[in-house]
């Protein structure tokens, strides 16, 4: 029995160690179309964040309603940042852009004092931000309300066309994957046909020898997720090390996540695939698997 241990190992190690191999280059193609998906949410969630809305104060407005103006604003649940920008402030901006200065030839300043603030992703979109525009229109201190409205209109529609693509290419990968793995294992598990037929014949119950199989399939799905994984995380660090502004999209929790579907898709299909092909030998004839 010591000896025929001896040379199923000798048999099954080859097998598994390309099995290993090739199930680790399936789920890092797989891992690295997630990392892509999440970078994109994540830029296009950037994308929408950076739309800024400039609400303008009205001239002559009090210094109490200017304020009463900048605290119902905070209060909004679209606020994500604001700034309150000044008179003399926005002489400085204009003067940055390359543009003279018109105090030598204006007695005052014309430019209006503004709250410039910055939404949140979920309320960047047309409905929103008109009803965002509308309820700030009838504030006594609002004179208007300004925002990119071509750049809201293009950006939604590129987020969803590019989602969409998206959503499609990693579907067809996904069943690839699928696909790939179970083939791959299956033709590792051809290789030791004879040895689990000969197990049968000599006694052995179908348990017996789709245990340790079985087991071996766990062990392998895991250390291919955990291979694929680690490949995964080099890709990442090279790129951020190329593209530091790559570093400002890192999800820890949808990493997290990609890699625990990782580990567990190569577990499970592993599994699925060593014990189907393990039952599918067993009952097939002898001359058969010649």
């Amino acid at each position: 029995m010591a000896q025929f241990g001896k040379g199923y190992a000798k048999r099954s190690t080859p097998s598994y160690f390309m099995t290993i191999v090739g199930v680790s280059l399936v789920l890092l193609l797989l891992g690295l179309l997630g990392w892509i998906v999440i970078n994109a949410n994540k830029l296009g969630e950037n994308f929408r964040e950076n739309i800024e809305v400039q609400v303008y104060v009205r001239k002559n407005v009090s210094a109490s309603d200017s304020a009463a103006l900048v605290q119902y604003i905070t209060s909004k649940p679209y606020v994500k940042s604001y700034e309150y920008v000044t008179k003399e402030m926005a002489r400085k901006q204009f003067i940055g852009m390359g543009n003279d200065d018109f105090m030598p030839v204006l007695d005052q300043n014309p430019l209006p004092a503004s709250v410039d603030f910055r939404i949140k992703s979920e309320y960047a979109n047309p409905d929103s931000l008109n009803k965002m525009t509308a309820d700030l229109t009838q504030n006594i201190a609002v004179e208007n309300v300004h925002y990119n409205k071509n750049l809201v209109n293009n950006l939604d529609e590129w987020i969803r066309r590019v989602s969409l693509i998206l959503l499609a290419v990693a579907v067809g990968i996904s069943i690839a994957v699928i696909i790939l793995i179970d083939n791959t294992i299956r033709l590792a598990m051809f290789s030791n046909r004879f040895l689990i037929k000969t197990m049968q014949m000599v006694g052995a119950t179908r348990w017996f020898i789709a245990k340790p199989m079985d087991m071996r399939a766990l062990v392998n799905g895991a250390i291919s997720g955990l291979i694929a994984i680690a490949c995964i995380l080099g890709v990442i660090f090279l790129t951020e090390k190329w593209l530091p502004e790559m570093k400002a999209l890192r999800d820890y929790t949808m990493l997290s996540m990609l890699f625990v579907v990782i580990v567990v898709l190569g577990i499970c299909i592993s599994f699925i695939s060593t014990h189907r092909s393990v039952v599918k030998y067993l009952k097939m004839k002898l001359d058969d698997l010649y």
